[in-house]
């Protein structure tokens, strides 16, 4: 009698642990999965000012249409993309195609110094910098699931329940060798 009180109660105990280890992954894959929807608020917004800073840029730019195409296409490519790591891959993209935009504008000085462009431009940086934050959160996220997935014991479980090692939002390897290069100054 005393031995099945002690077996149940083992039984009983690790139940407790299996479910609060399959909790605890269910949450943090909801954390996740919350922190990409705060980054597709931030690309709608991104999406929705792209076509009005392409069309600005049109009027003084006429021969770099095949950038433009390229941004516009990269961005209908990005609002079509589904699931997490293909927009993940599609928004990378989009962030080349206006890093190219970006180092193009460089050499029209009177748009530049066009109001609708210089508000589209802040609006846009406005945007790109929000952008950064909510990928630094999705990372923490994906981070703490990650580590959840690969650690013992919780990794036992989340194998028999189909968790696995997520992607994290990188920097695209085209962008990668910019931003590890030393920045110019010219006077």
């Amino acid at each position: 009698m005393t031995t099945l009180l002690i077996i149940i109660a083992v039984v009983v105990v690790l139940g407790f642990i299996v479910a609060g280890i399959y909790n605890n992954l269910v949450k943090l894959r909801n954390n996740r999965e919350n922190a990409f929807a705060n980054i597709d608020v931030q690309l709608k917004q991104r999406h929705d000012l792209i076509p009005q800073l392409v069309a600005t840029v049109k009027g003084y730019a006429t021969h770099e249409r095949e950038l433009l195409e390229r941004v516009t296409q990269a961005r209908a490519a990005a609002m079509n993309a589904t699931g997490i790591n293909d927009k993940i891959q599609a928004e990378n993209a989009l962030s080349s195609a206006l890093a190219g935009l970006k180092v193009s504008l460089e050499a029209y000085p009177d748009l530049k110094a066009n109001q609708n462009f210089l508000q589209l431009q802040q609006e846009v940086s406005d945007i790109e910098n929000k952008l950064a934050a909510t990928r630094r959160f999705f990372n923490s996220a994906t981070k703490e699931l990650n580590n959840a997935v690969q650690t013992f014991p919780s990794n036992i479980l989340a194998g028999m329940f189909g968790f696995h090692k997520e992607p994290m939002f990188e920097v695209p390897r085209e962008e990668r060798a910019a931003i590890e290069k030393a920045p110019e100054i010219k006077f």
